[in-house]
Formats: C-alpha cells, structure tokens, sequence
C-alpha cells in the first residue's frame, strides 16, 4: 500500500475586488474623486506607462488579503494602463503607488484617517493628499527619510511626481496642470468642446463665405 505523505493542498487564497463599501457618501464626495481621477487620466493620456485608479483595492502583501485598502485615487508610474479588477502589488513589479488622494466625508472617523495614514505610510506611498470638502481643510504630505512626513506650505505646492499645483486661495480646492490650465470638472470640458466646435464652424463658414465672394469676382481659390 502506498501512502501519500505529501502535505494538504493549500486552498487557493482569494482576493476581492470590493470590499463592500461604497466609492462615496454623498454627491460632493463622489464629484472631487472623479474630478481628480479623470484630471490625472487627461494629464498622462499619452504616457502608457502612468496607471491611474479610482476607489480600486490595492493589495500590497502576496498571501493576505485582509491587508488592503482602496484609495479615492491613485497613481503609479511605471505600470501600464488597462483593466485590473485590484492592484496586486506582487503581480505590477512590486511597485507601490507612489501618489495617492482621498476625499474625506462626514462619515470618517479619526480612527480612520489615522489608519489609512498609517497604511500609505508603511506600504510605500510617495505623497499622500487629504481633502475635507466640508471645512476646505486639505493636507499633504511627502516621503522624507522613509517616512510620510507634513508638507508645511501647502498652498502653492508642486507635487514633484505629478508636477500639478495646488490653490487653496479659492473657496474650494483648485489644482491646476503644468502648463498652467486648471483641473476641469466634466461638465466644463464639454462646453469648452462646443464652444471649439462652434468656433471652428464659424471659421469654416467664413472662409466658405470668403471662396464664393473670390469666384464671384473670377479668383479661383484653390489657386491661391
């Protein structure tokens, strides 16, 4: 008779994409997570290795899956863009998020912002940025001899992965890009659109305008 003497099979772990929470608690919330996340999804468009997530668990320890956590939003440089159900940190490279955003609403607890700091702090993260939009109170702070430390003069910053700036001297949180044009909510982007498209059909008109008025006088305009 043989007898396996092998050691039981590991049952699979699992990792969840959701922890069953929910992306936000009321709509002001949820407006500032979209508007910074699909901000920085316009601003590195063109760079295919910038992932950029919202409210996507991250886990950063292989073989735990109760250590995790789901910023509001998040930026990693050096992994590709696409479809991720959660961010495996030993599947990406091992590469941390090295930027990270949260939107605090009525419902945070002190323990909470206390341990999501704690969290960012032991796991790698770059800079961390906090916003209250109920009493405007935003915080920063950046990596400094391994540690999460306060960023002083936060109105004015630059964040030196992002190269975005941040105005506190508006009665709400203003970020602007590095070319200087601020971060637009959607409803913003799609009438700056029309207003273009308008504009580009009235000179489309008047240049029609101006080819008629040429061949009424016997100038052919494709000749010019």
């Amino acid at each position: 008779m043989v007898i396996d003497v092998r050691s039981p099979k590991q049952e699979q772990i699992v990792y969840p994409d959701s922890d069953g929470q929910p992306m936000a608690e009321n709509t002001k919330q949820f407006e500032l997570i979209v508007w910074i996340k699909e901000n920085l999804e316009r601003l590195f468009a063109d760079d295919e290795d910038v992932f950029i997530a919202g409210d996507l668990l991250w886990y950063p320890v292989e073989g735990s899956p109760t250590i995790r956590q789901a910023p509001d939003a998040m930026v990693i440089f050096g992994r590709p863009k696409g479809y991720r159900g959660s961010y495996k940190q030993w599947e990406e490279d091992n590469i941390a998020p090295q930027v990270v955003f949260e939107i605090w609403s009525p419902g945070n607890r002190p323990s909470d912002i206390t341990r999501k700091f704690q969290f960012y702090d032991r796991h790698g993260v770059e800079e961390y940025y906090a916003y209250d939009p109920q009493t405007l109170d935003f915080m920063g702070f950046q990596r400094r001899e391994g540690v999460l430390s306060p960023i002083d003069a936060i109105d004015g910053w630059v964040s030196p992965r992002l190269g975005i700036r941040f105005d506190l001297s508006q009665e709400e949180l203003q970020i602007d890009r590095p070319d200087g044009d601020r971060f637009l909510t959607t409803l913003e982007l799609d009438r700056l659109l029309k207003e273009t498209q308008e504009r580009a059909q009235q000179a489309e008109e008047r240049a029609q305008l101006l080819a008629d008025r040429l061949r009424e006088m016997g100038i052919d305009p494709d000749t010019l």
